[in-house]
């Protein structure tokens, strides 16, 4: 079993260079727990820069010749929820966000939880 998401809860995303924490809306409360859902991965309401942006993909980071590659500003660009989600577990009618979820970004980063926010609450 996975551990379920919640406020506090650290990312990284593959082509970042810094961690970021998952915001949580305030209506994701349950119990005395935000808990997170396969549908907060919206840019920078969810989901904040990682540092500098790595990935060869994002046009931010081409500059012309002589410099080829640069590294530039993350600006998290994801359009699609994470996946898989829980499969029993629901908040708001959503599937709740487990740490073994995966989230992609449109530049080619793989954004994984690094900590779920709490180490108790499992979820399948």
């Amino acid at each position: 079993m996975a551990q379920c998401v919640c406020g506090g809860a650290s990312m990284q995303c593959s082509f970042g260079a810094a961690p970021s924490s998952l915001i949580i809306p305030p209506g994701n409360v349950t119990t005395s727990q935000y808990i997170a859902t396969i549908m907060d991965y919206k840019p920078n309401a969810n989901i904040p820069p990682f540092g500098m942006c790595n990935s060869p993909a994002n046009p931010a980071t081409k500059r012309p010749p002589p410099v080829i590659f640069t590294p530039s500003p993350c600006v998290p660009n994801t359009v699609s929820p994470w996946a898989p989600g829980s499969a029993t577990v629901t908040v708001n009618n959503f599937p709740a966000l487990n740490d073994s979820s995966i989230l992609n970004c449109i530049w080619g980063g793989v954004i994984t939880v690094t900590f779920a926010g709490q180490a108790t609450i499992m979820v399948p």
